[in-house]
């Protein structure tokens, strides 16, 4: 075993789990997950069957990962944020099963507030930044601020998570990643000369 796993945590048998993951206090990782390297899962994560998880991605307490979510690289779900899987839940006529699951795909480097909750079938775009507390029901572009619910745009961020400031040409720069951005037709993209 090269990854960590707290005494209390259980793993099922066959699950894909990478070198110098952290498993926590309470935590339960199904049949079919996949998870990458250097991965962190905080106390009372639950990563469902057949859940994908990227390399060095950070998932705080009391999460749980539903089948039907993808998390890419770098990924950062604050506290008790939630996901779900199914868009019209009822016990009288259950929905078991990965037919039924609308797909979420989380981004590189997207980080998802404490509290926040991501309604499936939507994208959170690479590097995009969920306000705690915030109810996400429909995509998110790559590096945008969302906050409130339903969430709504709120500004731009880095890959660093600083706030872009654009000038009159549409251009930003952001000292910390040492990255420039484009502003084009409300979507961010990353330049490639600095």
């Amino acid at each position: 075993m090269n990854y960590f796993k707290h005494e209390s945590a259980y793993v099922d048998e066959n699950v894909e789990i990478g070198e110098g993951t952290k498993i926590w206090h309470f935590s339960h990782v199904q049949t079919g997950a996949r998870i990458g390297i250097n991965c962190v899962l905080g106390q009372n994560v639950n990563i469902a069957s057949n859940v994908v998880i990227g390399n060095f991605v950070k998932i705080q307490n009391n999460v749980s990962v539903y089948e039907g979510v993808i998390l890419e690289d770098y990924v950062f779900c604050g506290p008790s944020m939630v996901f779900t899987n199914i868009v019209d839940p009822r016990s009288k006529y259950p929905q078991v099963g990965s037919k039924y699951y609308l797909k979420t795909l989380v981004k590189e480097g997207a980080s998802l507030g404490a509290n926040s909750t991501i309604v499936c079938g939507h994208t959170i775009g690479r590097f995009a930044f969920i306000g705690a507390g915030a109810v996400v029901t429909k995509d998110v572009p790559d590096f945008a601020l969302v906050v409130g619910n339903p969430a709504r745009h709120a500004g731009w961020l880095s890959e660093a998570g600083q706030k872009l400031i654009f000038d009159k040409d549409g251009f930003a720069f952001c000292d910390k990643s040492n990255k420039k951005y484009k502003l084009e037709k409300s979507k961010v993209i990353e330049c490639l000369d600095v």
